[in-house]
C-alpha cells in the first residue's frame, strides 16, 4: 500500500488532530509518533532510515497516510518515493510552536531528550537539532527554514499549507472529499501528551525496561 498523504509539518503543529482527521476522511490508517510507541519494534526500521538505509514500504506497511515525527523528518525522501502522494504541511506561529515543544516533546527529561534505550531512535531523526532543542532562536529559525523549504520544493498543485485551527474546509477541498458531519478533532493538548508519555514510561517500567 503506497502512502496517499505525506505530512511534512513538524511535531506540535496539530499533527495528532490531523491523524484523526485523516482517519475519519478515509485516508487511514495514518502513521503518527503514537504508532511507533504502539509498535516499538518499528524503531529499528527508523534507526536504519536515519542511517541512510530506509525501507519505506516496510515502515509504512498498512498505512495510507503519515503525519508528525519521525516521518516528517524525511519529507523530501517520502515525496520522491511516493510521487503520487499529496503533501500536507501543517504549521503554526514559530514562537508558539517552540513553547509547545518545550512543554512536551522536547521538555527536559522527556523521552526524546533523555539518554537511554530509546536514544538511538530519537537521534535518528533529531540529530541535526538535538544539541539545540532548548535554544529558542535556533529552533524557531529551524522551524521557519523547514517551512520555507517545503513551500519551495513541493509543487503548489501537490501541496496544502494548513494552519492549525483551519478546520475541515481546506483539508477536504485539497483531498477531494466531502466535509464530515462531525466537528474537526481537537487532540493532544499538552496535558494529553504528558499523560500519554507517562503511560508509555509506566508500561516499559512494568516490563523491566528503562525508558
Amino acid at each position: 500500500m503506497a502512502l496517499e498523504v505525506i505530512g511534512s509539518g513538524l511535531g506540535r503543529t496539530g499533527t495528532k488532530s490531523l491523524q484523526t482527521a485523516l482517519n475519519m476522511l478515509g485516508f487511514g490508517p495514518c502513521h503518527h509518533m503514537v504508532e511507533v510507541f504502539a509498535h516499538p519494534e518499528s524503531m529499528a526500521l527508523w534507526i536504519e532510515a536515519g542511517a541512510g538505509r530506509p525501507d519505506w514500504d516496510a515502515i509504512f506497511a498498512g498505512y495510507r497516510s503519515m503525519v508528525d515525527y519521525p516521518g516528517a523528518r524525511y519529507w523530501r525522501e517520502l515525496a520522491a518515493f511516493y510521487p503520487d502522494a499529496k503533501v500536507l504541511h501543517s504549521l503554526r506561529d514559530p514562537d508558539q510552536w517552540f513553547a509547545s515543544t518545550q512543554a512536551t516533546i522536547f521538555a527536559p527529561n522527556s523521552l526524546a531528550t533523555s539518554e537511554g534505550p530509546l536514544s538511538a531512535f530519537f537521534q535518528s531523526f533529531s540529530g541535526d537539532i538535538r544539541g539545540h532543542l532548548h535554544d529558542r532562536a535556533f529552533m524557531t529559525d529551524h522551524f521557519r527554514r523547514h517551512n520555507e523549504a517545503v513551500k519551495r520544493e513541493i509543487p503548489p498543485e501537490r501541496l496544502l499549507i494548513y494552519e492549525a485551527g483551519e478546520g475541515w474546509k481546506p483539508l477536504c477541498a485539497f483531498l477531494g472529499v466531502e466535509i464530515p458531519d462531525a466537528p474537526y478533532p481537537s487532540e493532544n493538548s499538552r496535558g494529553d501528551f504528558i499523560a500519554r508519555a507517562a503511560a508509555f514510561r509506566d508500561e516499559r517500567e512494568s516490563h523491566g525496561e528503562t525508558p
